[in-house]
């Protein structure tokens, strides 16, 4: 058997190279071999959500897999066929659900039937996007393109905690259709949000004092959880315009003042703003993939970040794509053709 070989550790050297391998080895049917899983990060190999995401592609697609241990930096991979039904998978930590999600999503959009998948773990950690990203930016993309999916935040999960769950329905589609992405829209409205569980209100009252510096026009909102959905608290800038819709995060931290966490929400928020780009750095690394499948599309974004390098790179191994990036004024645009 002929196996893709992947280099776990190129680019950005991250889960990216992993989970996009994991979706397009399902849905083109190609087994890969990735080594050096995350080699240079401070603690190498597969962690509980990246464990899940393999086990979860696994169970999809009936898959024969080498390697799915935690710490592991080798993983073989060998996928069947796709099949839709009801999944269940837990991480088990405050491992993100949403890049589990991202990881398997795309190949339900292509199963024999319709699906219906929940993950439990953090919802809500930073180093991922939150499942409000997921549900309010990432997923009408998708739906832009003609997916038939639904996401529904069961219950928040912060780190360190967890116990979060987002259940996922998906009905399947016969292709994706190209996307274009390159222009603002003409008029931007921002609504802030302030989230705590399990800690006084308080911290969110201040965010959101913080915040009104910086978008006084702004709609606020303040939620405090259930205490049993925490402890945990972070910040939200949805800038909405006319075509499309983004959300820039920021979380607390012990020993963080709720006043710093409420600048780095803001800071995201302005320099997008002021960059004139349609789609943002982290929505830009998982628009890649789905215009790949679908063989075309453009997006302007305001970097071209190494997650989204490595990205391109791992799917260029996978499909028969190329990647044009170029200047519109002073952002950078991507086609994919």
């Amino acid at each position: 058997m002929k196996f893709l070989l992947l280099d776990g550790a190129h680019g950005e050297g991250g889960g990216q190279i992993l989970r996009s391998a994991l979706t397009l080895s399902m849905i083109t049917g190609q087994p890969f071999r990735i080594e050096r899983i995350r080699a240079g990060r401070n603690k190498p190999g597969l962690l509980r959500q990246h464990l899940t995401a393999v086990n979860a592609a696994a169970s999809i697609c009936s898959a024969r897999v080498g390697g799915n241990a935690a710490g592991s930096q080798t993983l073989e991979f060998i996928p069947g066929r796709v099949k839709g039904g009801d999944y269940r998978f837990d991480i088990g930590t405050a491992g993100s659900c949403t890049l589990v999600l991202q990881t398997v999503l795309p190949a339900l959009w292509f199963a024999d039937q319709p699906s219906s998948l929940t993950v439990s773990g953090g919802t809500h950690n930073a180093a991922a996007p939150p499942a409000d990203f997921l549900m309010r930016t990432w997923l009408p993309a998708m739906q832009r393109m003609g997916v038939d999916t639904h996401l529904e935040l069961l219950r928040h999960g912060f780190y360190p905690a967890g116990g979060g769950a987002v259940r996922a329905s998906v009905r399947p589609l016969a292709a994706l259709q190209p996307l274009h992405m390159t222009e603002p829209g003409r008029s931007a409205s921002v609504q802030a949000i302030a989230i705590v569980a399990a800690l006084p209100g308080d911290i969110a009252r201040r965010e959101l004092t913080r915040l009104r510096h910086h978008f006084p026009e702004a709609a606020e909102e303040m939620r405090v959880l259930d205490a049993r959905e925490g402890p945990g608290n972070v910040v939200m800038l949805e800038v909405a315009r006319d075509n499309h819709r983004e959300i820039f995060s920021a979380f607390g931290e012990r020993g963080v003042k709720a006043e710093l966490v409420a600048e780095r929400a803001a800071g995201e928020a302005l320099r997008y703003l002021a960059s004139r780009a349609c789609v943002s750095e982290h929505l830009a690394d998982q628009l890649v993939l789905p215009l790949a499948l679908a063989g075309g599309g453009s997006f302007t974004t305001t970097t071209v970040s190494s997650h989204l390098a490595s990205n391109m790179q791992v799917l260029q191994k996978f499909l028969p794509v190329g990647f044009e990036i170029t200047q519109n004024g002073d952002i950078p645009q991507i086609v994919v053709r």
